[in-house]
């Protein structure tokens, strides 16, 4: 089973793709973006390198998932912290239309080699969460970040997967929910991913007792 983890930036997807790897002694595959040479330059100056950051992420994000379409034998599960098809948010948000004629040519020719998930786990939230937590982590590379890339940022991801049919959504608002400092928050979440069956797209909301237990 094929488990990728999305949301946005702050969203707390590779901490959860690591419990959860951690859970099922799965193979964990995590995004490599601190060896973009160009991200930093890009929150300074994104009109300039958006799209030398774009192709430097869609060349290392193809190299690192071409491979999954290999069975693993030693794994029952792998868990990823992101899916292919979210280059094309940052893309469409990010590049010129001359830029975005060019990207999408070179999607085309390489994303139908690319293992789709079994199911996407997709971490929904507010930005002002996501700017906390953005904070929070202090990574020297989004210090430059500003709020309002993140609120649009947030708005294209809302939009891609409401509207994603490549495979199963489940759909959490991690507003509700903290799978890091809650045992019982995070059991409930992976319960709920193993389950045997999933629709299309679904929401989880965890229910909890109150003190009568009720």
């Amino acid at each position: 089973m094929y488990i990728a983890i999305e949301g946005v930036i702050g969203a707390g997807k590779t901490t959860l793709a690591k419990k959860i790897t951690e859970k099922l002694n799965a193979k964990l595959v995590l995004e490599s973006f601190e060896d973009n040479p160009f991200l930093d330059k890009f929150y300074r100056d994104p009109e300039r390198y958006a799209f030398h950051t774009q192709m430097h992420f869609l060349m290392s994000r193809y190299k690192q998932l071409t491979p999954l379409k290999q069975n693993d034998l030693f794994h029952d599960y792998i868990i990823s912290d992101y899916i292919f098809e979210k280059d094309k948010i940052f893309a469409y948000l990010n590049l010129k239309d001359d830029e975005l004629e060019l990207y999408e040519k070179i999607v085309s020719l390489i994303e139908r080699q690319i293992r789709i998930p079994d199911i996407v786990i997709y971490l929904q939230s507010t930005v002002e969460r996501l700017m906390h937590n953005i904070k929070h982590r202090d990574r020297e590379y989004e210090r430059e970040m500003k709020e309002e890339y993140i609120k649009d940022l947030n708005e294209g991801y809302n939009y891609f997967f409401f509207r994603y049919r490549s495979t199963k959504v489940m759909i959490v608002n991690i507003a509700e929910i903290d799978f890091v400092n809650n045992d019982a928050d995070f059991e409930a979440l992976i319960n709920e991913i193993l389950k045997p069956e999933h629709s299309a797209l679904e929401y989880f909301n965890p229910v909890y007792k109150n003190a009568s237990g009720k």
